[in-house]
């Protein structure tokens, strides 16, 4: 039950690399900011460095030049403008014939092609169990965003004595049901890891059937399963006796 986090973090890459320090060198669980970034510095990992590329400067500027469309704001004014925003559902300042194709995408603008969540759960040889999330975050988020990642229960949890869950999707909405821990939890209780996964997947599609997300568990034992909803979900699996890994697709 050690646990290890950064959200924020802005100007180091290392975001997993930071996760584990804090696990091991705190008595704390979650550090946000840049309070978290200078604590990363300042335990050797490398920065402050520029983090944008050629690719995500360039999608930035024709984001906003498309009125910064989409994004995560809503009951504001402008409703469909770049802002400063205020509450309100009247007021829109940027002109429909100048969007350029705008986007639609269902579960707040989250899908394959804008996501870049890695959940990785590790068995060692004694049984000693390890589960890490990194991601990135949802593509023209609100700046101060936090989602799932870091959000212990959320987008990973992991026992000995039972298994280990991971998680990507729609981390809003995700991290207010705690799939992960609810995955292992039923394990805990006997469900084998396919149950157990689907369980926590529909808990969350009765509430939001629009959402788009998925799990993988996996018991103590190494029997592994996913389940999925608003996606086609895949995961793999690497054992000591492969020699490489196995790729497995999740059908909704």
């Amino acid at each position: 039950m050690e646990v290890g986090a950064v959200a924020a973090m802005r100007y180091v890459k290392d975001g997993i690399r930071a996760a584990r320090l804090v696990m091991e060198h705190t008595g704390h669980t979650l550090l946000v900011g840049e309070r978290a970034s200078a604590f990363a510095i300042s335990m050797g990992l490398p920065g402050p460095a520029n983090l944008s590329s050629s690719e995500s400067m360039e999608k930035w500027t024709n984001w906003k030049n498309n009125c910064c469309q989409p994004n995560f704001w809503k009951n504001v004014i402008p409703a469909d403008g770049c802002g400063p925003y205020q509450p309100g559902d009247r007021g829109n300042t940027c002109s429909k014939d100048n969007w350029v194709g705008v986007i639609e995408l269902k579960s707040t603008h989250v899908e394959r092609h804008n996501h870049d969540t890695i959940s990785m759960a590790v068995i060692d040889k004694v049984g000693h169990i390890a589960v890490g999330t990194s991601t990135n975050g949802a593509t023209f988020k609100i700046p101060g965003r936090v989602g799932d990642g870091p959000i212990a229960g959320s987008s990973s949890y992991a026992d000995n004595e039972v298994g280990a869950c991971g998680a990507t999707g729609d981390g809003d909405i995700m991290m207010r049901f705690l799939p992960c821990y609810q995955v292992v939890e039923s394990m805990r209780l006997g469900m084998e890891p396919k149950l157990a996964a689907k369980d926590a997947i529909s808990r969350i599609a009765r509430k939001y059937p629009n959402f788009v997300g998925a799990v993988f568990a996996i018991n103590r034992r190494g029997e592994h399963a996913g389940a999925c909803h608003g996606w086609t979900f895949q995961y793999s699996v690497r054992t000591p006796g492969m020699d490489d890994v196995e790729i497995f697709t999740v059908i909704p």
